[in-house]
């Protein structure tokens, strides 16, 4: 096992595992057309940015020459791109919606079976019945369920069994780019946030302060490393769910506040160096 409490304070023991971090970004980056003048106009921006917001000295006024210390830009550069305010990560309304209604789906025991799998729905139902319309309705109140299950069945969240009952398509809402690109983005930058921020919490703080560990095996063949592949997602999955199940049942007692929490996983394989799926064309995504 590993993680990244390992990796060495000084500056420049960054320069490798940082090419390594970024060679994955950068590929997707040239594949969306975004070139290098554009990314260094916004590595520019987060560079004032972060100076400025997360790098004040207590009691002292945080000046353009300070920022520009620390950053290694221009004064002149500093001063026009200061005070645009710490970046906000708006969850888009569709995504919060929608994941909250998975959610307890997937975590309630009103809408789950024995085993913790989320039960068939029927439309409507009496007063104090599971159904997919007070389903939405513990969640929202601001759209009719009506209008969330036309959505889910356009987008394939969801269908309609042999007897009329709703049934939930995935065991997850894993959006996809072929029409769920909003959703899609937003989880990237999200999941990719604060699994950066757990680690670097963890070499810059005193301490181990976050869990960021990875079982890792190499010299496997593809037979192998596809099995243990789809192993790991059913673990993944699992473990999941239970998170999802015990935080649900907390939250109802909870007073509610300023924090957050992620709890996140990933599976990954490669061959050789070469990503899955390195070899397909810039464009053809």
């Amino acid at each position: 096992m590993s993680d990244s409490q390992d990796t060495p304070r000084e500056g420049g023991g960054l320069h490798a595992p940082l090419a390594r971090l970024l060679r994955p970004l950068v590929r997707l980056l040239v594949a969306r057309g975004i070139t290098f003048p554009a990314l260094t106009d916004l590595l520019r921006e987060l560079y004032v940015n972060v100076a400025e917001y997360d790098f004040v000295l207590p009691g002292k006024e945080q000046t353009d020459s300070r920022v520009s210390l620390l950053t290694g830009i221009h004064r002149k550069e500093v001063r026009r791109l200061r005070g645009a305010g710490a970046p906000v990560s708006a969850v888009p309304a569709t995504v919060s919606r929608t994941s909250r209604i998975v959610a307890r789906w997937l975590a309630d025991p009103a809408f789950t079976d024995g085993k913790g799998q989320p039960l068939p729905l029927p439309r409507t139902a009496e007063p104090g019945r599971p159904s997919f319309e007070s389903l939405v309705g513990g969640v929202t109140r601001d759209l009719r369920p009506r209008a969330v299950l036309d959505e889910w069945l356009d987008r394939g969240l969801a269908f309609a069994d042999a007897q009329d009952r709703i049934v939930l398509a995935e065991a997850a809402y894993l959006p996809r780019a072929d029409g769920d690109a909003e959703a899609q983005l937003y989880y990237f930058g999200r999941n990719l946030h604060d699994h950066l921020a757990a680690a670097a919490a963890n070499i810059l703080g005193p301490g181990p302060r976050f869990l960021e560990r990875a079982v890792h095996y190499d010299g496997l063949s593809e037979d192998l490393a596809v099995r243990l592949e789809a192993r790991a997602r059913d673990l993944a999955m699992e473990a999941l769910a239970q998170a999802n199940r015990e935080a649900h049942a907390a939250c109802r007692d909870d007073a509610g506040g300023p924090h957050r929490w992620n709890f996140g996983l990933y599976v990954y394989r490669e061959a050789e160096g070469r990503a899955v799926g390195a070899a397909e064309r810039p464009d053809a995504g």
